[in-house]
């Protein structure tokens, strides 16, 4: 929600045909989905799967530094993988369309304490639905930050960036935290709701199941290496914590992401959810290397357009998207992936504090008043 409505300039018709475009590009990318796109994620996995593998054979000698800096920083790679570019993409469906019941939504589970299908609830249908919406969208601010300056401000949002860097730290427990909606149901009355404690459990079970493995397995087959493979899988979970929120982070609260409020999508039409889509997301610049291992979520704008297309097509219909940022005058916000993170924090701090003072919100029909007088 900001003073100006950069969307102002735009009629209903320019809105509806920008939704057909968009509709265009996602149905060329689904008729040409074939093996190359099968090939691909069938690589990324066994890549990934060896990854960790090797890793964890150099970790068996890991009370040699050397060996313990190589297989951590394996182990780390091999966990980002499989959450960015495999787990969170296979479990959005992108590769349902392969009929492959080893790599499918329905079936798939990750390096992750986070159930799959509470995640694909809160994320899948509630977060890429209600995308920047406030009250409706879990992702915005992860419930515990103040994300516009129309929110009102309270003491406790001045603790929020030290609150989004322990987030950070501990990023997978944070989204089991908020998929379980957990700050709502702490309430006696709500914790003895039977749903409620049947996904408790679920996320439980998860939890002991990715703390056995990675904390007691894993180190006991290291022998004489327990302690510091112990080490090691910590430290690779932080990584993979600090990368993945960084990430995340970058495509979603830097300064030109747009923050919407619930009556803005009353009566929302395809052309208008699109929309909301490009104003709510941003990008990172980089390498392929960079956009691999932020599971293409570099794309992050492409990516809230075509949740379900395939993340490695995400670079070639990026092209076509920008370009119709540019003819419809709207700003694509993008940039390398440390302006991002800055942009990002200096937000985080800067809504911490109360507003020196309050903007005035103009809607839309009240800008488009302006802009003919």
């Amino acid at each position: 929600m900001t003073a100006i409505d950069p969307t102002a300039h735009l009629t209903a018709e320019q809105i509806e045909e920008l939704g057909r475009e968009l509709d265009a590009i996602r149905d060329e990318v689904i008729a040409s989905r074939g093996e190359k796109d099968a090939a691909y994620i069938r690589k990324v996995i066994s890549a990934q799967r060896k990854l960790e593998l090797a890793s964890r054979g150099v970790l068996l000698f890991s009370f040699f530094p050397p060996a313990w800096i190589l297989g951590t920083a394996g182990l780390s790679v091999a966990k980002i993988m499989d959450n960015m570019e495999i787990g969170h993409n296979v479990l959005h469906g992108q590769w349902d369309w392969m009929r492959d019941p080893k790599i499918h939504s329905t079936t798939w589970d990750w390096d992750h304490v986070s159930p799959a299908d509470q995640w694909k609830h809160s994320h899948n249908e509630l977060h890429h639905t209600y995308t920047n919406v406030l009250g409706k969208d879990n992702d915005l601010g992860y419930g515990i930050m103040r994300v516009d300056e129309d929110q009102k401000w309270q003491p406790f949002h001045l603790g929020q960036p030290l609150w989004n860097f322990i987030n950070a730290c501990f990023f997978e427990y944070g989204i089991a935290a908020y998929d379980l909606e957990l700050g709502k149901n702490l309430h006696k009355r709500r914790r003895k709701n039977p749903e409620f404690r049947a996904r408790a459990r679920a996320v439980g079970r998860k939890i002991r199941k990715q703390v056995l493995k990675d904390y007691v397995v894993h180190p006991l087959l290291s022998g004489p290496s327990f302690l510091t493979t112990l080490a090691a899988t910590f430290t690779a979970n932080l990584v993979r914590n600090l990368w993945s929120h960084s990430v995340i982070m970058c495509g979603h609260f830097p300064e030109g992401v747009q923050v919407f409020e619930r009556r803005s999508i009353k009566g929302e039409t395809r052309g208008q959810w699109y929309l909301r889509q490009m104003m709510g997301s941003a990008n990172i610049s980089g390498s392929k290397a960079m956009h691999f291992m932020t599971g293409n979520l570099s794309h992050q704008i492409e990516h809230h357009l075509f949740p379900d297309l395939p993340s490695n097509r995400y670079a070639e219909v990026s092209v076509k998207v920008r370009a119709l940022f540019e003819k419809y005058e709207l700003e694509y916000v993008t940039g390398p992936l440390p302006k991002q993170v800055f942009s990002a924090w200096r937000k985080v701090v800067r809504l911490s504090l109360p507003n020196k003072k309050k903007p005035a919100v103009t809607t839309p029909d009240r800008e488009r008043e302006l802009v003919a007088a």
